[in-house]
This record gives C-alpha cells, structure tokens and sequence, in this order.
C-alpha cells in the first residue's frame, strides 16, 4: 500500500491505460467513464493531493460520468437516422408548378426531378404556373400543396 502512495501518479496512469484498453474490448462505455475517473486521479496525485482525496475525486469523477455522460453517449450512438420511405420523404419539399393547380381540376408540379399531380391542400385557392409550393401531404400520386408565400421587397 505504501508503494501505491509514493507512486499515485504512475498507477492511476497504469489503471487509466488499463481500462481504457480493456473498453475497446467491451464497447460499453463503463470502463470509459471509470478511466475518466481514473484520470481525474492522476491529476489530483500531480498536484499532490492525499491518497484518500485522490480516491474520493477519483470516485465521484468516475461515478458523475457513469450518471451524466454515459447515457447521452449511449443514446446518440444507438440512435440512427431516421429513414423516410417511398413518397413520405417528399413531404415538406418544395416543388414547382408547371400547369395550374385547382381544386376542381389537379395540376401538374416538378418534385424531386419528377411530375406530379398536384391538389391545393385549402380548396379555395388557385396555383399558378411559376408558383413554388411546400408539399403537405402524399395521397396516392397526388401531391396535396400549399404555395409558399413570397417576400415582396
């Protein structure tokens, strides 16, 4: 035990390497957070703290990693993408109207490089050639739009 004070620095050093080794092993970002821990340590035997606050910085280093930073670590790194499929990643894209749009007779819009036919999602409006419109919603191959407002300068 005695060579552990006199030689703090050189074993939390060991014990860091040590465990962050065997986590690439593991890949379950415990013995990441307790290597943290562990280097909180070494810092605190640098500056010449006692061996029992070494232990105790070390500890509570170790365990507010394991509690704070290890779950939104685990979360960002199992959450993936989230993936959109067929006509429902078009859905808040913008498109071009390339024949007038009414609610009575459907038009036509470029979307994605294609045409489609297209619907006013409110039933009163009219859409005109030229018009840029947000795509709402996807109903078979027809696209319900709504024309994006335009910024009078």
């Amino acid at each position: 035990m005695e060579w552990l004070k006199d030689h703090a620095f050189e074993t939390w050093l060991g014990l860091t390497i040590l465990l962050g080794v065997a986590e690439m092993f593991s890949l379950d970002f415990v013995l990441l957070m307790l290597a943290g821990g562990a280097a909180v340590g070494m810092i605190a035997a640098l500056l010449g703290a006692p061996f029992v606050a070494q232990v105790i910085l070390a500890s509570a280093a170790a365990l507010a990693a394991l509690v704070v930073v290890r779950p939104n670590v685990v979360k960002r790194l199992h959450q993936g993408p989230d993936l959109a499929l067929g006509h429902g990643k078009l859905v808040g894209q913008q498109g071009l109207v390339t024949e007038r749009i009414t609610a009575m007779n459907p038009g036509r819009i470029k979307l994605a490089g294609e045409i489609w036919s297209a619907q006013p999602y409110d039933d009163t409006l009219v859409i005109e050639p030229g018009e840029t419109v947000d795509v709402l919603q996807i109903k078979g191959a027809t696209a319900l739009v709504h024309p994006v407002p335009r910024l009078e300068s």
